[in-house]
């Protein structure tokens, strides 16, 4: 097995990443096992800078290879918004419930056919020699009038999926790996870091 470290300090995310990795050879650390790393500010305008970024600056910090992810929601009748800002749509507290009310309110008059969105998620793999490599997936859905189901985090409550009938927040946490825009990103990358 070889190490490497996850730039996360989010369980879910660490969580996901593991089950997605372990099986290309790779036993996960996080930033939860260095608790003294500071945080990275995402300043980056696109997924792929924020990722790259803290990939980067993690891998210098701790002198060993990094994965780094930054992921979102981009919905077509916002222009591709709340995109690299997804945590932060309500305000700096990264709230939840916050996000998913302002997003709501935002296409209160938006039809159903015209809520088109898509979960996005960039991984970046980066070595303290200034190698970096990503990998970009995507999830397409539509933004649900409210939130349905408990399982998931962030938009997964009103992230519907057409296809199964059923928001992210329905869905067991196996099928939701097994489909994620998360999966896609990083079984792509492991592809390419080997």
């Amino acid at each position: 097995m070889k190490q490497i470290v996850v730039a996360s300090t989010n369980k879910h995310k660490i969580k996901e990443i593991v089950a997605i990795m372990e099986p290309h050879g790779y036993e996960i650390k996080s930033l939860l096992d260095y608790p003294d790393i500071p945080d990275v500010r995402e300043t980056g305008a696109t997924f792929e800078e924020n990722a790259i970024l803290k990939a980067t600056t993690i891998a210098n910090h701790l002198n060993q290879p990094v994965l780094a992810d930054d992921s979102g929601i981009e919905v077509d009748a916002l222009n591709g918004m709340p995109g690299v800002l997804s945590a932060r749509w309500a305000g700096s507290q990264k709230s939840d419930q916050a996000n998913l009310a302002l997003l709501l309110s935002q296409l209160a008059d938006v039809p159903p056919e015209r809520r088109t969105a898509r979960y996005v998620c960039v991984a970046a793999y980066a070595e303290p020699s200034g190698a970096i490599k990503t990998a970009r997936g995507e999830w397409q859905g539509i933004v649900a009038s409210s939130p349905v189901g408990s399982n998931g985090f962030g938009y997964d409550p009103v992230f519907f999926l057409t296809d199964l009938n059923k928001t992210v927040a329905e869905l067991p946490a196996e099928t939701k790996d097994s489909l994620s825009h998360r999966l896609h990103a990083f079984t792509r990358l492991a592809t390419l870091i080997g």
